[in-house]
């Protein structure tokens, strides 16, 4: 350093000299009662570079003793409810969705809907052909014919033994023309008879119920629509041969009404609300915002993912929005309880802990605490700290547990 720029640092006070001469008798070890005080000799000498060692000290002193003086700048916890948006990825579903198979084998007649058909409840889809189910049903209808002819005979045969007991029992009445034992056996067959109608109206119940269930299996060649929709798959042609219940014929989608499917992580699944609105967009047209509501919670984890499954209501009356599409969600957060929020730059990151530092009683204490989301400036923390309490706003390990805190 230059007697010049030593001379000019040691003129900015008389501080910064007596700051000098208190670090010089320290050093030299001996008590200088005129320690505080520096007289116009030494000051001249330190202004002729006659000591350098106490310039520089000097010079020391003064830069440091700012630093010193310093005042902790101070920030307010605050308690504040927790409200924001995140996003979330999303599957639209249709409302409902089958795939419509036959329910009796037969060979595909024709079928009149293709992909991209709208349909009704109730419109033909397509027809079967089974030629061999009119001769079974011919067959049924013969039996139950047959059932039905025994059954009057069986009647017929009551309504003999019914008169032949009458008569018995009008005989009976003049005293010894009719036996006692003919009328009991008279009596008898008429419950016989009975029974033998019984029988052969169950016959007849039986044989027409065959008959009907085989005319209801006819009529399942006639495949329809089971609700309005549209046909999003074709799998069968004309002539095609297809069996009970196993290859679909179509499948149907019903699409004026769709259901979005979000998997809510587990920390924002405790702020559902049914019926909430929520907004969310899809990549097919990104300058539109659609908007869901929440209709069902499936109020379980999946063990896999740790991901709550959520349906959403969407109108689609124009069509836009199609089973299939990811859109994305905003989801939003909202806590039950108030959540507590500090600048961010107060909270400190060791590799040891997380923390932030504490006013107490003009002491710094070190209190733990859990970084949550950031908002702005503001960073949400849960530990053991209140509202109201008053932190350093910019957090350094470097400000140890205990040190004083200037106000």
């Amino acid at each position: 350093m230059k007697r010049s720029e030593c001379a000019v640092h040691l003129t900015c006070g008389a501080a910064s000299q007596a700051a000098a001469s208190r670090l010089v008798s320290t050093l030299g070890g001996g008590p200088n009662p005129d320690s505080t005080r520096v007289s116009s000799r030494q000051a001249e000498s330190l202004r002729h570079g006659q000591t350098p060692l106490l310039a520089m000290l000097g010079c020391l002193a003064a830069w440091a003793l700012p630093a010193f003086a310093q005042t902790a700048d101070l920030a307010v916890v605050v308690s504040k409810p927790v409200s924001r948006a995140v996003d979330l990825p999303g599957e639209i579903l249709p409302y409902l969705s089958v795939a419509v198979r036959a329910k009796v084998a037969g060979y595909v007649e024709r079928i009149v809907v293709d992909r991209g058909s709208e349909v009704k409840q109730g419109d033909l889809l397509a027809q079967l052909s089974a030629p061999e189910m009119e001769p079974q049903i011919a067959g049924a209808r013969s039996k139950a014919l047959a059932a039905e002819a025994d059954r009057l005979q069986a009647e017929a045969q009551l309504a003999a033994a019914e008169a032949t007991f009458e008569r018995l029992k009008k005989a009976a009445e003049t005293p010894g023309a009719i036996a006692g034992n003919e009328i009991v056996q008279a009596e008898k067959q008429v419950d016989a008879a009975r029974a033998v109608v019984r029988a052969r109206q169950q016959e007849v119940d039986a044989a027409q119920a065959a008959a009907r269930a085989l005319q209801d299996l006819q009529a399942y060649l006639t495949i329809t629509a089971p609700f309005d929709g549209v046909v999003t798959e074709r799998m069968v042609h004309p002539g095609a041969l297809v069996g009970a219940g196993e290859q679909p014929l179509v499948t149907i989608e019903q699409v004026s009404r769709l259901r979005l499917v979000v998997s809510v992580p587990e920390e924002y699944a405790g702020g559902l609300a049914q019926g909430a609105a929520v907004p969310f967009r899809v990549p097919a047209h990104p300058e539109r915002s659609y908007s869901g509501t929440v209709a069902r919670i499936a109020h379980a984890l999946d063990p896999k993912t740790r991901t709550m499954p959520v349906e959403l209501e969407v109108g689609n009356r124009d069509g836009s929005l199609a089973p299939g599409m990811y859109p994305t969600v905003k989801w939003p957060v909202r806590s039950a309880q108030p959540a507590l929020f500090v600048p961010r730059t107060s909270v400190v990151t060791t590799t040891e802990r997380t923390f932030v530092i504490r006013d107490h009683d003009g002491r710094a204490e070190w209190v733990d605490v859990k970084k949550g989301p950031a908002d702005g400036e503001s960073m949400q923390v849960a530990g053991d700290l209140h509202a109201g309490d008053k932190v350093v706003r910019r957090g350094t390990d470097e400000l140890h547990e205990g040190a004083a805190i200037g106000r």
